[in-house]
């Protein structure tokens, strides 16, 4: 399977443009002005501890099954939670976490079908990422609009917490993502930009924002520090029936000057356009952990 049917957007737009005259980037996987990314000045100390214990046999992680009551929702938070190849819950090691949200009328296990699990353990053992833990929280009123909806809220304040206490994680922001896919990437840039103290990065794939987060948006944007702004990604394919309101919400990110990437490959909105992606996803969540590797 072809990982990164990467193209030149630019020659894209020239041939799609009678169909897509909306899109405004002029270059796909390019890097949005202004330049460069947000960095996080705060970086906690890289701990000593090794990232994966001597001796580890193991080829694979294990999913565990979790269920919370939180205060916001009212009925259960459903979850499964990976720990990852060689996860050493009695280390020092404090594992980043990466908030992996599904889209609309799936549900939790749409990221293990993706393949997210296996590609992280297999970037794991070939020394390429730091090793983390993957959160996958089940949106089950998946039909609420986004002010009625308990869930993003419950996930920043409750579900966040939980995980800290329960597992042997960094709880400092620049160790914690938020991203999704379709309505996840929705929940994943809303939250991500309402709770920047929370998370350190936000991975918005295939985006479809939720209507009217254009317009809350710029108030978002004016209470984070600039110091303090999120990494960002978005990416959508370019046959996407979401890709104009991608391409609206990247262009306030953009005249909000809003550090971000946004990248338009071939494809649709769809599983097999996820899954083609799925290790550029986690490489790129990996890249704020890099310095957790023991050298």
């Amino acid at each position: 399977m072809d990982r990164k049917n990467n193209i030149n957007v630019g020659i894209i737009l020239v041939l799609l443009s009678s169909a897509f005259s909306a899109c405004a980037s002029p270059a796909a996987a390019a890097t949005a002005t202004p330049q460069p990314s947000a960095t996080v000045t705060a970086t906690p100390e890289v701990p000593t501890a090794t990232p994966t214990p001597a001796g580890c046999q193991e080829m694979q992680g294990h999913f565990e099954y979790q269920e919370i009551q939180t205060t916001l929702m009212t009925h259960p938070l459903s979850l499964r939670v990976y720990l990852p190849v060689c996860y050493d819950p009695d280390g020092e090691y404090e594992y980043p976490v990466l908030y992996f949200l599904h889209g609309q009328s799936f549900t939790d296990d749409q990221w293990d079908r993706l393949g997210a699990d296996e590609t992280l353990d297999r970037l794991i053992l070939a020394g390429e990422v730091a090793p983390f833990i993957i959160v996958m929280p089940k949106e089950s009123d998946y039909m609420s609009n986004q002010w009625d909806s308990k869930y993003g809220p419950a996930l920043a304040e409750e579900l966040t917490v939980w995980i800290d206490e329960h597992y042997p994680t960094c709880a400092d922001r620049i160790c914690r993502a938020i991203g999704g896919l379709s309505r996840g990437a929705a929940w994943a840039m809303r939250s991500g930009l309402i709770y920047w103290e929370t998370f350190g990065s936000i991975g918005a794939h295939s985006l479809a924002p939720f209507r009217g987060d254009f317009n809350e948006a710029p108030f978002w944007f004016k209470e984070i520090p600039e110091e303090q702004l999120p990494r960002i990604w978005i990416d959508v394919g370019v046959l996407d029936v979401n890709l104009d309101a991608a391409n609206t919400f990247e262009v306030r990110l953009t005249k909000y000057r809003i550090p971000h990437e946004w990248h338009i490959y071939l494809g649709t909105h769809n599983e097999d356009y996820w899954q083609a992606h799925v290790e550029e996803y986690l490489r790129w969540y990996a890249e704020s952990w890099k310095e957790r590797m023991k050298s």
